[in-house]
């Protein structure tokens, strides 16, 4: 299994951080409001997983998932001596192969969805809605949809396609437009119920939304 991280996983967080202004990261952790302690939570291409190590120490049961093993290697470190209520279960996997017999609480894909072309992320999204509980939530976070007067629109756009490029060029991720994830998440049966925004030269630059499953 070729690990197409295995240069970009070193310095991922990083890279966020400077491109951010550590907004993603913000971003990242902004729906973690809604995680309860005994509560089963996944995490969708987990990387160093800054926001499962926050989620494990509120108590949550968290299963983490990535394809990289360099990311899955970081995000060891990360936990390393930690000491929390239940113990982090790690998963090298594609995230199409997690069961959907295990159900979860909340499943976060955060800055995951963007690495497939949009059919495939389609069918993610698809199988992230079936691996939720119902009434169990979906979180996404990511680039946001382009809004705002037109001009806005062309400096989000640029915005994205310039992170799109490095990636596409070193981890060979897909070359895409910017995907509007509420559509998607209610195309497979989710009901959007928070949305917050995170700015980058006062233009909203990216967005979580948090989606719940019908109980």
């Amino acid at each position: 299994m070729k690990d197409r991280y295995k240069l970009m996983g070193h310095v991922y967080d990083l890279l966020s951080d400077m491109y951010s202004g550590r907004r993603i990261v913000h971003c990242k952790e902004a729906m973690l409001t809604r995680v309860k302690p005994d509560d089963a939570v996944l995490f969708a291409g987990v990387g160093h997983g800054r926001e499962a190590i926050k989620a494990a120490e509120l108590g949550a049961r968290v299963t983490v998932v990535d394809l990289s093993e360099t990311m899955l290697e970081k995000f060891r470190k990360g936990i390393a001596g930690a000491n929390f209520k239940h113990p982090v279960r790690q998963l090298h996997e594609d995230i199409l192969k997690v069961p959907t017999d295990e159900k979860y609480d909340m499943v976060f894909a955060n800055f995951f969805l963007n690495v497939f072309k949009r059919e495939p992320m389609d069918g993610v999204v698809r199988h992230l809605a079936a691996l939720a509980k119902p009434g169990g939530c979906v979180v996404v976070g990511d680039f946001a949809f382009p809004n705002g007067n037109f001009l806005v629109q062309i400096i989000q756009t640029l915005y994205w396609y310039i992170a799109a490029s490095l990636f596409f060029l070193v981890t060979r991720n897909a070359f895409h437009d910017i995907y509007n994830y509420p559509e998607y998440l209610k195309k497979h049966g989710l009901k959007i119920v928070d949305t917050k925004y995170y700015t980058i030269f006062g233009i909203k630059a990216y967005w979580s939304v948090l989606a719940r499953k019908p109980a």
